[in-house]
């Protein structure tokens, strides 16, 4: 494009932060309510006594249960097992395929898609009355918030100016945490409840996370990152002059679509072109040895996420009200869940003022 030059020139000022800046990331965080309303409702669920009742067969035990009376009342191990992990299942193809999605159709259609595919498990999941029903409707959902999880990240990050761009991706985990402490205050509301709305009420809710997201979506631009990777650059400068609020020839504009196109055309000189495979090659390659190697890159980014994994939080948003029943000595088993998410929520912020002062 005329007048257009690729800068590395870091020293640039970047157009001023609008209020609408900020209200379009903040509405892509609402991703995060999204990943993380799915992820605590479940476990709740799993001790209803309907839930348990419609799913297993098992009559209701009495006004005072023996202790071994209300342990049978359950659903078994494996079933738990099944229904809890296929989210999981789900999500890790999801995430894989969108990454795919999202460099062919463009992040914003990726998301949209993910929110369809999303309310199709969440309808099944409504339907359900057996086992089976129920964990495919929650593998189809998964696949819809593995597109969420690894798409709407990589959004933000791409439309965001650089002077909140940190704080963003940090709120967007700050969601995720809000959507598991309204999960389980849902859960709260409706335990009593001898119908299916008990299980249903919560599963249903979801439709509104995933219309809000994926209509809120509809209504913003593409990434310009995306547009310059596919080479139509009035498209990435319409996009860009749209979410920063300034006109098309603004020195603003024309500066850091300038930079996105010589990131754009350093990625393509330091990495490898060639085809679909050779792409999921390059992140394997180097010595585990070397810092700049892609391999070192790769693991340290998966084992980062492994281990947060392996802190056993999950056990308590999963399990914890089936394991606070069990337990016997807690007269409200989802009002402790609850607190636990609470203070999940409550410590978040401590993490981001810690990462901020300490490194």
């Amino acid at each position: 494009m005329p007048g257009l030059a690729a800068t590395a020139d870091t020293s640039r000022v970047e157009a001023p932060v609008t209020m609408k800046a900020y209200l379009m990331c903040a509405f892509a965080s609402f991703g995060g309510i999204f990943f993380g309303y799915d992820i605590g409702y479940i476990g709740s669920v799993f001790g209803m006594p309907f839930f348990i009742h419609t799913f297993t067969g098992l009559p209701y035990p009495p006004t005072n249960p023996t202790p071994a009376q209300a342990a049978a009342f359950a659903i078994s191990p494996s079933n738990t097992s099944l229904i809890t992990s296929i989210l999981s299942a789900g999500t890790f193809f999801g995430a894989l395929i969108a990454g795919d999605c999202a460099d062919f159709f463009g992040r914003r259609t990726t998301i949209i898609g993910g929110c369809f595919i999303f309310i199709v498990g969440i309808i099944l999941q409504t339907a359900s009355t057996t086992v089976g029903l129920l964990s495919g409707g929650r593998f189809i959902s998964g696949l819809g918030v593995g597109f969420e999880s690894a798409i709407v990240i990589l959004y933000m990050s791409e439309i965001a100016p650089k002077k909140v761009r940190g704080a963003l991706v940090a709120g967007y985990q700050f969601c995720i945490t809000i959507g598991i402490l309204l999960a389980s205050c849902v859960d709260y509301g409706t335990q009593n409840r001898l119908d299916s709305g008990s299980y249903r009420i919560p599963i249903a809710i979801q439709f509104l996370w995933a219309l809000i997201l994926g209509g809120g979506i509809a209504t913003l631009p593409e990434s310009p990152r995306y547009w310059v990777k596919r080479g139509k650059t009035e498209k990435a400068i319409n996009a860009l002059a749209s979410l920063r609020g300034q006109p098309h020839n603004s020195e603003y504009i024309q500066a850091e679509i300038a930079e996105i196109i010589a990131n754009h055309e350093y990625e393509l000189q330091v990495v490898p072109q060639g085809g679909y495979f050779s792409s999921w090659a390059n992140c394997f390659k180097g010595s585990l040895w070397h810092q700049q190697s892609n391999l070192r890159r790769t693991i340290l980014g998966t084992s980062l996420q492994m281990m947060q994994q392996w802190t056993g939080v999950n056990f308590i948003f999963y399990f914890g009200t089936r394991f606070f029943i069990q337990l016997g000595t807690i007269k409200n088993p989802f009002l402790i869940s609850l607190i636990t998410t609470l203070v999940n929520v409550c410590s978040t912020p401590i993490s981001f003022w810690t990462i901020e002062r300490f490194g």
